[in-house]
């Protein structure tokens, strides 16, 4: 059984083996250092010589943009000149408190010598009487057109640019069970 100086003793041994070996390869560095700071420096390449980009004033703000295509520029230069604003202060319908998407088309009805009217079910069930001038959907949307299988409407949108725009829809005859 070994005592508690010579266990001291196997430990300093070891740790001075283990840094002579150290020793050796920290010599070899150095040695390699040398070496390298011994030779001449590089010479380091002079930096690119940048030539002004010669200046270009843009005369064409008159002329349609290239970045658009023709009929879109045209379209969204007649849009400019006309604009539409929803009539806010008009009483809200009970069918412009659901969205067109979820009102469905029945049928039509006509009086004799009257104008034609159209059958619109709600989310709710109910089924209502509309007629041209009528409004529906959230978006503003007035009847335009009755007929037989389909209604047309002008719904006017926000156009994405501070503004609105009117935008034609059809709803369609849905069959009873869709």
């Amino acid at each position: 059984m070994m005592r508690g100086y010579e266990k001291n003793t196997l430990v300093l041994a070891i740790c001075a083996l283990t840094l002579a070996g150290c020793d050796s390869r920290v010599a070899e560095v150095n040695t390699r250092m040398q070496q390298i700071h011994s030779k001449p420096a590089l010479p380091v390449p002079p930096p690119p010589v940048f030539l002004p980009v010669p200046s270009f004033n843009y005369a064409a703000q008159q002329l349609r943009s290239p970045f658009l295509p023709g009929s879109l520029a045209q379209e969204l230069t007649s849009i400019a000149a006309h604009r539409v604003m929803p009539d806010t202060t008009r009483p809200p319908q009970f069918l412009e408190t659901f969205e067109l998407e979820d009102l469905k088309m029945r049928g039509t009805i006509q009086s004799p010598g009257g104008p034609l009217n159209a059958l619109i079910e709600s989310p709710k069930g109910g089924i209502m009487r509309i007629q041209v001038g009528n409004y529906m959907g959230k978006n503003y949307g007035r009847v335009v057109s009755i007929k037989p299988t389909e209604i047309g409407l002008i719904e006017i949108v926000p156009d994405g640019r501070e503004g609105f725009i009117e935008r034609p829809r059809t709803l369609v005859l849905t069959q009873v069970g869709t």
